[in-house]
């Protein structure tokens, strides 16, 4: 069995720009989905497509929020890019609107197959749903995984997937690999599961795919919590793989970077409310081209 630290998702050829379709929501205020994917993941060099899933005023840790489905849109905005013949080179889908919206990523799977799949199923925490993720949409999530060659979920969103109950996040490591290799099993091709902690000052996320042997990355753990960092998580993971790095190395990059953005963040007024300040570490990913 190899060693992660040898599996690469994708090459970087010269100066080329990879083009990345994001499927995520667009949330006003409270940095999220969409607004830290464009931004993280073209820091990277890359040329971020946004296919907007929904449209938010606030993110949902706000108590009151608008939200706006999107699905009556989409097949007429990909007929769109279609007629243009714009390309893809990954697929990076996260929160969505609808259990239909799933349909149109299987769409542009379909018109992409040579496109990287990177899902992050944006489902729930702390072992809980979203508020406007019904069980027709977890449901729907589930069909995501086969295939996908890198799925990105945390401890709830894995349950939700895998039917395994939910135990909290200090977990063992024989729970964990259970959790990872019913991923696995159900299709995935690699898989980060998020945010095991032990009480120990540590936070760890787990890796493995296809014929590697299971990983683990760790990094120091914050003592509070932001909405938001399994977005910016995801999106510093995709930059990493889009600049040639191993999956490890992504991994170790994007928990460094999101531990960096929280630390910044909590300089700031409201910082519980107002998703991560991401914006002041970007060279971090930037420096990943020079490197």
């Amino acid at each position: 069995m190899s060693d992660a630290h040898d599996l690469y998702l994708y090459r970087r050829k010269g100066n080329y720009a990879p083009r990345v379709g994001a499927v995520h929501d667009l949330c006003g205020y409270g940095n999220c989905s969409l607004v830290v994917a464009i931004t993280i993941v073209s820091a990277a060099g890359c040329d971020v497509c946004p296919v907007p899933t929904s449209l938010f005023s606030a993110n949902t840790k706000f108590p009151v929020f608008y939200m706006h489905d999107t699905t009556d849109i989409l097949n007429d905005y990909l007929d769109a890019w279609n007629k243009e013949k714009v390309d893809l080179d990954a697929i990076y889908s996260g929160f969505l609107g609808s259990a239909t919206q799933v349909d149109v990523i299987k769409r542009m799977y379909l018109e992409y197959p040579h496109a990287l799949r990177i899902v992050d199923p944006v489902m729930g925490d702390d072992g809980k749903k979203y508020p406007t993720y019904t069980q027709e949409m977890c449901d729907a999530t589930r069909e995501l995984v086969e295939g996908a060659d890198l799925l990105t979920p945390n401890l709830t969103e894995a349950s939700l997937l895998t039917d395994i109950s939910y135990e909290g996040q200090d977990v063992d490591d024989d729970y964990v690999h259970r959790m990872i290799d019913a991923l696995l099993t159900m299709g995935a091709k690699s898989v980060v599961l998020k945010g095991v902690v032990r009480g120990d000052g540590k936070i760890r996320n787990y890796l493995a795919g296809e014929g590697y042997a299971p990983a683990e990355v760790i990094a120091e753990e914050l003592p509070y919590m932001l909405h938001g960092t399994g977005d910016v998580f995801a999106s510093a993971t995709l930059a990493a793989i889009m600049c040639g790095r191993s999956l490890y190395d992504a991994v170790d990059f994007a928990s460094t970077f999101v531990h960096d953005a929280m630390v910044i963040t909590r300089e700031q007024p409201d910082y519980e409310m107002r998703g991560v300040t991401f914006e002041p570490v970007l060279g971090e990913v930037t420096d990943l081209l020079r490197k």
